[in-house]
């Protein structure tokens, strides 16, 4: 009998692709060197369902407008055009390094596939990424702005629409074996500056609260997020492996289970699995 389907989810923040401290600055260097990376990864061995942040594309948008806060005014709307555009200007440099570099990917929006109620999600359609999956498609997603049942709109965030799709894949039948988070630090540090090699649930809120907030415009909370998301993780029984992607060949040895340089957060003892 054939086993369920296991997924890695892995994000490449937006402080890696682009420089948050520059408006609309995208890191095509690194872009492609990922995406050549990537290329080299055998997905008929591993699946992967790949985010990417927006850095200083939609944040800067979000920002200006207040579209984190929702939209409570026909002003707001044109700031919805806007930062749904920067999100998918960045998106598109993405999806054309991928595609030159021979990485067969599908761009998933979304604001086509996810609602959200008071900022969270709330219904999620998942159909066209399974699809995808199943044919040897890389399922592309970003952070964007999405219809929300209370606030009008919102912003889902990558790390959001991952933690999402997780919980959403188990019913269907998926595994996510485990998430890569790689960014631009060597892992999650201490208040002295190491880096913090393990994590454990008991131990993550206090690391939380030590952490500050992004360089740059960030308006879904940069790493504090990321960890927040890794401990919702951590609790379905996903592993995360918080690392720097601009080390070269770091995604290949985290999914052949070699040592690096970063955080990992522990799994809790409940998993992703379904019963059989």
């Amino acid at each position: 009998m054939v086993g369920p389907m296991e997924v890695v989810l892995v994000k490449l923040g937006g402080s890696l692709i682009t420089d948050k401290r520059q408006r609309e600055t995208a890191r095509n260097e690194v872009i492609g060197r990922l995406a050549r990376e990537l290329a080299e990864i055998d997905r008929r061995e591993v699946r992967l369902i790949l985010g990417h942040g927006s850095g200083s594309f939609g944040h800067v948008a979000a920002a200006r407008h207040g579209i984190h806060q929702g939209v409570e005014t026909t002003e707001q709307l044109l700031g919805v055009t806007e930062t749904q555009d920067r999100a998918a200007t960045l998106h598109r440099l993405v999806m054309g390094a991928l595609w030159k570099n021979g990485v067969a990917a599908f761009s998933l929006a979304p604001s086509s596939f996810l609602v959200s109620a008071g900022g969270a999600p709330a219904d999620l359609w998942i159909e066209s990424l399974l699809n995808a999956l199943q044919i040897g498609l890389l399922p592309l997603v970003y952070g964007d702005v999405v219809m929300d049942r209370e606030l009008g709109a919102s912003i889902a965030s990558t790390e959001t629409v991952l933690l999402t799709l997780a919980e959403r894949l188990k019913s269907r039948g998926v595994v996510v074996r485990r998430s890569i988070w790689l960014g631009e630090t060597d892992g999650i540090y201490d208040d002295q500056g190491a880096t913090i090699g393990e994590l454990g649930a008991e131990s993550i809120s206090d690391v939380v609260e030590e952490l500050e907030g992004a360089a740059g415009t960030d308006v879904t909370g940069g790493m504090r997020h990321r960890l927040e998301t890794a401990a919702s993780l951590a609790a379905l029984g996903v592993e995360s492996c918080i690392a720097n992607g601009l080390e070269p060949g770091v995604l290949g040895r985290i999914l052949e289970d070699g040592a690096f340089k970063g955080t990992r957060v522990r799994a809790a003892a409940s998993d992703l699995r379904t019963e059989t």
